[in-house]
């Protein structure tokens, strides 16, 4: 079988590349910096972009190269009720005696973090030009931080790669990403119109500083984390606050535990509210932020579930609260990256019902939610330091 040329290959790629951040330029500066609805349409106003994507498909077919083009919709304009026009490349893929180089596009999102669509094969024809389980990128979006590159020469072209590939390669086994439901998102607006009053407007801000906050230092920490309860079930249902909860909640598998957490947090300007329980069993946190408490919950491993634990702090009773295992993708919310679990519908139906759909103002948390049981007491003799309010 003839050998592809290692020179066009390369050729390719950088033209590809070129090609890709003109458009993403043109693209920001013609029509996401402005106000109001943003519309694409390939035979009007892309037209510059058009030009060098043509001349990047010509430039392949005269190296002899197949080409599959693979687009979808554009999530940063998802949320916009009026918009129509064309969907943005998301892969190409270009075929030459046997060979296959895939083009992943990663487009910037609000979150300060690079993302890549899913690529989407028809069974009864574009499955057949590559093999699909073989690619590397593609079988579901994926969300990278943005890599520092450095400039090396292969074959004679300057190319750019990460200065830390094995970091960006462990990014990519743990990329995917799971873009909000904004269409269930307005049609649940639509029946439950969000607070809009100055209260709720304050809270979702300070809500997002303080995600914002706990991120910065947990990622510091190289500690993991979801969202969890309300704030899941809150992106979740609605790609929002929800605006009566009151405060934020996270998981963290206690695996992850580290015993410096609390000073990291103290030092960020967090006061303690409460610590609960201990490592081996039902350990809560909650910190203060200017009114609005971010509580974490560490989950533990039994079996085929995971379990997070709860104690009432004036009688000392404990409660579980059972999980489906799950795994974790990434998601954007109040324009930062972070973890949700994949299987978000059966996290959220566990923790609050088939009903979930419905708000619902009046909740205790000691028997509302689907999962919780009961699960002892803790001994008297222990409360003072299983049982610390600040």
């Amino acid at each position: 079988m003839p050998r592809v040329n290692r020179t066009a290959v390369l050729s390719l790629l950088v033209v590809s590349s070129s090609v890709f951040l003109l458009f993403q330029l043109y693209y920001y500066r013609k029509y996401v910096s402005k106000p109001g609805p943003h519309i694409l349409s390939r035979t009007g106003h892309l037209t510059a972009s058009d030009i060098q994507w043509h001349g990047l498909l010509l430039a392949a077919e005269q190296k002899g190269f197949e080409m599959l083009d693979v687009r979808g919709e554009d999530p940063r304009l998802a949320s916009l009720d009026t918009l129509s026009g064309d969907e943005i490349p998301l892969h190409l893929l270009f075929r030459l005696h046997g060979y296959i180089i895939q083009v992943v596009f990663l487009y910037e999102r609000s979150g300060n973090y690079l993302w890549h669509g899913a690529l989407r094969l028809k069974a009864d024809m574009d499955r057949s030009f590559a093999p699909f389980k073989l690619l590397d990128f593609g079988r579901h979006a994926g969300a990278y931080d943005r890599p520092e590159l450095v400039l090396t020469v292969l074959d004679g072209l300057d190319v750019r790669i990460p200065r830390n590939v094995s970091r960006f390669l462990h990014e990519q086994r743990h990329a995917r990403f799971q873009e909000c439901r904004y269409h269930d998102a307005r049609n649940f607006l639509q029946l439950y119109p969000d607070d809009s009053s100055p209260n709720a407007v304050d809270f979702r801000r300070k809500v997002k500083s303080l995600l914002h906050l706990a991120a910065r230092t947990l990622t510091d920490l190289n500690i993991p984390f979801w969202l969890s309860s309300g704030t899941c079930l809150g992106w979740f249902r609605q790609c929002s606050v929800i605006s009566y909860s009151r405060d934020v909640d996270i998981g963290i598998f206690i695996v992850d535990f580290r015993s410096d957490i609390i000073t990291a947090f103290r030092d960020a300007g967090l006061s303690l509210k409460h610590k609960f329980g201990k490592v081996e069993d039902s350990l809560e946190l909650s910190f203060l932020s200017d009114d609005v408490k971010l509580d974490i919950f560490f989950f533990y491993e039994d079996g085929d579930v995971v379990w997070n634990g709860g104690t009432q702090a004036k009688s000392g009773r404990k409660f579980k609260y059972i999980f489906p295992r799950f795994s974790l993708c990434w998601a954007e919310f109040l324009e930062l990256k972070v973890r949700v679990p994949c299987e978000t519908l059966d996290y959220v139906t566990a923790n609050y019902g088939t009903s979930w759909s419905v708000p619902v103002r009046s909740w205790d948390w000691k028997s509302s939610p689907s999962n919780v049981l009961g699960n002892g007491v803790w001994p008297p003799a222990e409360w003072a330091e299983l049982i610390q309010v600040y």
